[in-house]
């Protein structure tokens, strides 16, 4: 039985407050300023390759698109990221988070240390995006229905346990609080106007599902490989190693 977009909205929020990665122990370690130095440079390095493969993800979306009125709809979030004339973008300011935490940007940027398992989880998103309806590409994005909830609890936790935490490094946080609420306004009421059969909102369901657990993934190998069992793969980031000229 088809729901009605109210009730279809309901169930995807409820997928969100069960599933969203803001309840993994990882996210709690760093928020109340329990990580060590090195854990928190694991992050910045693994989440990194998460935020330079949004704007490959959403170009793959796009050129699959056939409408206009959509497409330009959905132009912003590869400029948010990638950045224009008049904004540095995300990526830039993630890297700037690299730098305030000591480890080189450069480096970063290489994606070289990234954990195995977050490029396979990153890397399934963008195939996912890139294969699947165009319904269930924009649930997938509906994580961020749930994201200023995190970000704002980030900039919280950050500011009140990290030196390195300031107004400069933060600002990829900041910026996504003005920038993730004009995205999930359009994504939702596109999901929930396309979404009209019961099978229909089965699949975007089952697809932010999938997002969710692309998200717990990344930080499940994060806590694996730099908290406990402390076990880091080969050639994944090793702890004191590709720091900032200033802090080694």
């Amino acid at each position: 039985m088809t729901a009605s977009p109210a009730e279809f909205e309901a169930r995807l929020r409820q997928i969100g407050a069960e599933r969203y990665h803001d309840k993994h122990p990882f996210h709690h370690l760093l928020h109340s300023g329990g990580c060590t130095p090195d854990q928190v440079r694991a992050w910045v390095i693994n989440r990194f390759y998460y935020q330079a493969s949004i704007p490959i993800k959403d170009a793959a979306f796009m050129s699959r698109v056939e409408d206009p009125a959509l497409r330009r709809a959905w132009r912003s979030r590869i400029e948010d990221h990638d950045g224009t004339d008049q904004n540095e973008g995300g990526i830039a300011r993630w890297l700037r988070l690299a730098d305030a935490v000591g480890v080189d940007r450069d480096y970063v940027a290489s994606k070289q240390g990234v954990l195995p398992a977050s490029r396979f989880a990153v890397d399934a998103y963008v195939r996912f995006v890139r294969d699947k309806s165009l319904l269930e590409a924009v649930a997938a994005s509906l994580t961020e229905l749930f994201a200023p909830k995190i970000h704002a609890a980030r900039i919280e936790g950050l500011l009140a346990n990290y030196a390195f935490a300031d107004d400069n490094s933060l600002s990829y946080f900041r910026n996504r609080l003005s920038e993730a609420p004009k995205d999930v306004a359009f994504g939702l009421a596109w999901v929930l106007e396309h979404a009209n059969t019961a099978e229909k909102q089965d699949a975007a369901a089952a697809a932010l599902i999938f997002k969710t657990d692309v998200l717990w993934a990344q930080l499940d190998a994060l806590h694996a490989a730099y908290v406990t069992p402390a076990r880091i793969p080969p050639g994944a980031w090793q702890p004191g190693t590709f720091l900032r000229a200033a802090d080694t």
